[in-house]
């Protein structure tokens, strides 16, 4: 990743679409657009921050770009932006996070601010807020009943459970004036429901 203003990497098939968020962003960040999941693994190198990816598209779709990004090992925040609603599919998934369209300005940037402020946290963390996210996510789509009975979200919510332990353990080592309560501000409800 680049020490230069951050880059972010749009993927989305639908070209007015993508430019408009290319619009919104370019005042804070480099961008680059990838019109297909294809080009987007063309334009993919070691600048690349962020990657805002579509999950339909017609060439490659978004989670076969994702698993691509993934398998390759660039170390890059992935947000999915999309149409598709959240299904327990995504618990497998190697995302940072789940924008389902239509997006505001809004929501787009602080998106992306959060996950450049990932960036800066360790694999642990970073794993941390992405189980967070997807959870907050079913638990904003899926009834508790569909939630209790599923193995998998099971699982996310043990795994949550163990890294907060984790990063409490660390935590508790280190001087409370060096602004650890700031790693928590994005793990929100969902990482504090677990404990309920």
């Amino acid at each position: 990743m680049s020490a230069e203003q951050p880059l972010v990497l749009i993927v989305e098939d639908e070209p007015d679409l993508a430019d408009l968020y290319a619009t919104w962003l370019r005042n804070d960040y480099r961008v680059r657009v990838a019109y297909g999941g294809r080009e987007a693994l063309d334009e993919l190198d070691d600048e690349v921050d962020v990657v805002l990816l579509d999950r339909r598209m017609p060439d490659l779709s978004g989670d076969e770009a994702l698993s691509e990004i993934r398998d390759r090992g660039f170390d890059c925040r992935v947000a999915m932006v999309t149409a598709v609603e959240p299904d327990f599919d995504i618990i497998a998934m190697g995302f940072d996070d789940y924008l389902v369209k239509p997006v505001s300005r809004e929501a787009l940037t602080d998106t992306v601010s959060n996950l450049i402020l990932r960036n800066a946290y360790d694999v642990g963390i970073q794993d941390l807020f992405s189980l967070a996210s997807k959870k907050a996510l079913l638990e904003s789509e899926k009834d508790e009943a569909a939630l209790e009975e599923n193995e998998e979200y099971q699982r996310l919510t043990d795994r949550l459970q163990e890294l907060r332990r984790e990063l409490d353990e660390t935590l508790s080592q280190l001087d409370d004036t060096e602004g650890i309560p700031a790693v928590y501000r994005d793990i929100g409800d969902a990482a504090d429901s677990d404990e309920s």
